[in-house]
C-alpha cells in the first residue's frame, strides 16, 4: 500500500483536501472549531470540535457532498503571511489556533495562510492551486481523539479520508483498504474463536479462547521440538 506522507504529490494533494473538507465541515457546522488537520500515510484527518453534535456515516456522506460542490466551484487558495500580533488578532476567537499561535517559536516573525473561498486556516502548506484539482477523495472513517492527545483534555472528532489524482487510484486504493479489513487480526482472531478482548482487562490484552489456547500450545510445542534438535 502506497506511503502518501512519503509521496510529494499526494502529500501536497491530501494536506488539500483536509482543508476542503474543513470548509465543508463548517458550512455544514458553523461552529466548528479545528484544531489541526496532518497528512498521514494512510492520507489525512483533522480533529474537530463539534460541540454537542457527533459524526455518522451519514454526517460522513453530507460532509463528502458539501466537499464535492466546493471543489466543483473551483476556487483558488492563496496563501498569505502575517506577523504573530496580526495572527493573533485574526483568531482570537477560536482556543484551538490561539493555543497554536502561542506556542510557535517566538523567533518566528511571520505565520502562514491558506485561504479558499470563505474559509482561512493555519498551514505552512504547500497547496495545490485551486480546489478543482481536489476531485478524487473519501472519507474513510471517524473516531475520538482528545485534544493534544491528553485524557485530561476534551474529546474531539476525527474525521479521516484520503485523495488521488485520478478515480482509478482511488478506487484501488479503497479496495486495499477492504482487504486489508480482511486480513486484521482482530476480525481473524474473532472469526475463528482465537480471543477476546473485554473493557474490564483491558483491549490490549487477549484473553485466550479454546482454539487459540490450542494453536498457542502447538506453537509452543513447535518451538520445543525445534531447539531440542539444535
Amino acid at each position: 500500500m502506497i506511503n502518501i506522507k512519503e509521496n510529494e504529490r499526494l502529500n501536497v494533494m491530501n494536506h488539500s483536501c483536509a482543508h476542503l473538507m474543513a470548509q465543508a465541515v463548517k458550512h455544514l457546522y458553523p461552529h466548528a472549531l479545528f484544531w489541526v488537520g496532518p497528512v498521514i500515510e494512510e492520507g489525512f484527518y483533522y480533529d474537530i470540535d463539534l460541540g454537542d453534535d457527533v459524526i455518522t456515516e451519514d454526517a460522513l456522506e453530507k460532509i463528502e457532498k458539501e466537499m464535492k460542490k466546493l471543489s466543483k466551484d473551483g476556487k483558488r487558495i492563496y496563501r498569505e503571511e502575517i506577523s504573530k500580533t496580526e495572527a493573533l488578532e485574526r483568531f482570537k476567537n477560536d482556543p484551538y489556533k490561539i493555543d497554536l499561535i502561542e506556542r510557535m517559536d517566538e523567533d518566528s516573525t511571520v505565520i502562514s495562510c491558506y485561504t479558499q473561498g470563505d474559509f482561512t486556516d493555519l498551514c505552512r502548506g504547500p497547496h495545490v492551486e485551486t480546489v478543482k484539482e481536489l476531485k478524487y477523495f473519501k472519507l474513510i472513517k471517524f473516531s475520538g481523539a482528545y485534544w493534544k492527545g491528553d485524557s485530561k483534555n476534551k474529546m474531539l472528532q476525527r474525521i479521516y479520508g484520503v485523495c488521488f489524482e485520478n478515480e482509478e487510484d482511488l478506487n484501488e486504493y479503497l479496495k486495499e483498504i477492504e482487504e486489508a479489513k480482511l486480513r486484521d487480526h482482530r476480525k481473524i482472531g474473532k472469526d475463528l474463536g482465537i480471543f477476546m478482548t473485554h473493557d474490564l482487562v483491558g483491549k490490549g490484552m487477549p484473553l485466550w479462547l479454546p482454539n487459540g489456547a490450542l494453536v498457542r500450545k502447538e506453537l509452543e510445542n513447535y518451538i520445543y521440538e525445534k531447539e531440542r534438535k539444535i
